[in-house]
């Protein structure tokens, strides 16, 4: 109960001359860290403080039976005694309170186990569970340890068996709504509950006065009802055993007779049952089976006035935003200055609780009932409302003023991603600034020699690579005869072009001369205007004064190659969309996923980024050197798709990524490794089911996050 600083339940099944069984279940701070603490053990027997309680409770009712709101029996005998009701009160105290101190391990671990995590500024509630009859009646609040150390702390009862009411429906009431019976009144003065039910503020109250049996079934049958109240006159059966109600000066009713009718006013939201009549511990026990959230009773027979000041403590108290065990709690204490007219006022009211249920305020039985009827009395405004609100966000992305914050989510998804491990069906060879470096470099132009390039190739093809990736620019013809003989030949060799642009006077690069077209591919990128890639190509028209006139991507070639030896070819849809085995590549469109404002030229989709440990980790990566030198296992190459581009600085091909390299940039990779991680989405959507972002945006990316979220738990 999040409500509560902590919950501790006490169970028996034993009566007092027993020993008696103790289970603390669950103790939770809601000012820290839920806590779980289960302790087991016994309290010795007290067949002494059963023997008091029983003489207390003779006495007691011999004073007060006159007085009180229990209908008396006919013969009934009163015994005289000399023993002082005060005395025997004493004296029933200081026996509770030595049980309750005694020496027995398990108990005093119990009591120091408390001490320990219960703060004295809590609100505590402790509940003692037991079906026994005389462990109900004892006097719970007198227990010293509540009484020196812990002012907001209340006891409540309950019965060992109990379950939640989360079924339970919610009123459409405009104020909380009370039920409230007055039955048999012979003698006492039940219009003083009325006028204080009236009173109430924010309730509405149907009262029935003395009603018949089938008036008072039909109103908890056919309305929805927060609170039940009874006053009048209560007892029990000449068998001693059944609790019964005086609901007119001549019908009673049990609540068995009530049964199916107080399970539906449960079942219909019923939260707290008060009944300030007599044999309250009686009626509370015959009402535990329906699992009724609260009930207020009285634990012995209680004077007429004593009832009546105490509902006007406790509405008072409850009405004015405490919780209710604290409500009790105050209008119980304040019972004691009755007490040299009625002996033990402040021991008669008692909670009987399902644990199983939270805390219950005032407030929170009307919050649900003001914001049903402010939502029926503005229900127009604010549906205009929501839809003028709607129709003006919509309007605002539509021209892309959103685009921005959409974009800065995308980029947050992807680095809210777990990391993944590099792609296994991909190499990546490196020429870093040190490769730049190699004997086999010293005739270079650009970022690999012929020399070291025809040593490289020579050294891939016995280990059988799927298909080799040439991600460096090459638009000179090769000097030496052997390497143009052979990457003219070499099928599974793919070279790059870069068209040209004639919107910022950008002429391309035209691809190797000894590769033909049909192995080429573009290596042109899309950046967002935040500098920011996010989405690539797959195809384009290129101009025809182009250098570089191949259809297909670098990245797109390089799949094709490798997914036609597992027999997949491409297709297109009868829309023109790629179509790689089941997976449909749809193009990303204007106004669809985070973009609002963009020019869909071509065939774009968004990037699907696989989340490496670092950045340039999409793959296994060797550098030039590495290879060369032998240093590396046949596995690593055999089968796999090879890349072959520089990371060197000083040809600053590096690119901005969603990837956060601190709070205020975000992380730049080389292109090798951007193609890496295209060639691996594309290999990825069709061989592994991965998703593809290309309409989906942002929404895909979300769900894609949950559903890894909900994997990891």
């Amino acid at each position: 109960d999040k409500s509560l600083g902590f919950l501790t339940w006490l169970r028996s099944r034993k009566t007092l001359p027993y020993p008696y069984i103790f289970r603390t279940t669950r103790i939770t701070n809601r000012a820290s860290s839920e806590r779980e603490i289960q302790l087991v053990g016994q309290l010795p027997p007290a067949p002494k403080l059963s023997k008091l309680l029983k003489q207390w409770q003779l006495v007691y009712r011999q004073i007060i039976l006159p007085s009180t709101r229990i209908k008396p029996k006919a013969g009934q005998v009163t015994q005289e005694t000399n023993i002082s009701c005060q005395v025997l009160g004493s004296r029933l105290i200081t026996e509770l309170n030595s049980w309750l101190n005694s020496g027995f391990k398990e108990w005093q671990k119990l009591r120091e186990r408390l001490q320990q995590n219960l703060n004295e500024n809590d609100e505590i509630l402790i509940v003692i569970e037991t079906d026994d009859i005389q462990v109900r009646q004892l006097p719970w609040h007198w227990w010293s340890l509540l009484v020196e150390n812990y002012l907001k702390a209340e006891v409540v009862l309950s019965l060992p068996d109990y379950r939640s009411l989360g079924n339970q429906k919610k009123h459409t009431a405009s104020s909380v709504r009370i039920l409230a019976i007055l039955g048999d009144s012979t003698g006492i003065n039940i219009q003083r509950d009325r006028a204080l039910l009236e009173q109430l503020p924010g309730a509405t109250v149907k009262f029935l006065v003395e009603p018949q049996r089938r008036q008072l079934t039909e109103q908890l049958w056919g309305a929805n009802w927060d609170i039940l109240f009874f006053a009048g006159h209560s007892g029990i059966q000449t068998n001693g055993q059944i609790s019964q109600l005086y609901i007119n000066q001549a019908d009673t009713l049990t609540i068995s007779d009530l049964r199916y009718a107080l399970r539906t006013a449960v079942e219909h939201g019923l939260k707290l049952a008060i009944f300030n009549s007599c044999d309250g511990l009686g009626l509370a026990r015959d009402l535990a089976d329906l699992h009724i959230p609260q009930i207020i009773v009285m634990r012995e027979a209680v004077p007429d006035r004593i009832a009546q000041e105490f509902l006007k403590y406790f509405l008072e108290a409850f009405a004015s935003g405490i919780s209710l065990y604290l409500a009790v709690r105050e209008a119980r204490e304040r019972l004691q200055g009755w007490e040299n007219r009625f002996p033990y006022a402040s021991w008669l009211p008692v909670i009987f609780q399902n644990p199983a249920e939270v805390s219950l305020t005032w407030q929170g039985l009307c919050d649900h009932q003001h914001i049903s009827s402010v939502s029926r009395s503005s229900t127009l405004t604010v549906l205009l409302t929501s839809i003028f609100v709607t129709f003006l966000v919509i309007g605002i992305r539509y021209l892309g003023l959103l685009q921005i914050w959409e974009l800065q989510t995308f980029d947050r998804l992807v680095q809210l991603r777990p990391s993944e491990q590099p792609d296994p069906r991909l190499l990546i060879i490196a020429i870093t600034e040190n490769d730049l470096q190699l004997p086999q470099q010293q005739q270079r132009k650009g970022s690999l020699s012929d020399t070291a390039l025809h040593q490289l190739l020579q050294k891939l093809e016995p280990y059988k690579p799927r298909v080799i990736g040439l991600d460096i620019y090459r638009d000179f013809p090769v000097k030496q005869n052997d390497l143009a003989e052979r990457m003219r030949k070499n099928e599974s060799l793919i070279a790059i072009c870069k068209a040209s642009d004639d919107s910022i006077n950008d002429p391309g690069v035209a691809p190797p001369p000894e590769v033909s077209l049909e192995r080429l591919g573009f290596s042109d990128f899309i950046t967002d205007p935040d500098g920011i890639l996010r989405r690539y190509l797959l195809a384009m028209d290129s101009s025809p004064s182009s250098p570089c006139t191949t259809p297909y991507a670098f990245n797109v070639q390089l799949a094709f190659r490798y997914l036609a030896t597992e027999g997949i070819l491409p297709r297109y849809t009868p829309s023109g969309y790629l179509k790689l085995g089941d997976t449909i590549f749809k193009p990303l469109e204007a106004h669809t996923g985070p973009y609002q404002q963009v020019d869909p030229w071509g065939h774009q989709v968004l990037l699907n980024y696989r989340v490496p440990r670092s950045p340039d980790q999409i793959a296994a990566t060797l550098t030039l050197k590495q290879v060369l030198e032998g240093k590396f296992d046949r596995d690593t190459i055999l089968d796999r798709i090879v890349l072959i581009g520089t990371t060197a600085n000083s040809f600053q091909d590096y690119w901005r990524t969603p990837y956060n390299r601190n709070e205020w940039s975000m992380q730049s990779i080389s292109g090798v490794a951007l193609q890496a991680q295209m060639v691996s989405q594309i290999l990825s959507a069709v061989l592994d089911n991965r998703s593809c972002l290309a309409n989906a945006g942002v929404e895909q990316l979300a769900l894609d996050k949950l559903v890894l979220l909900h994997l990891e738990n």
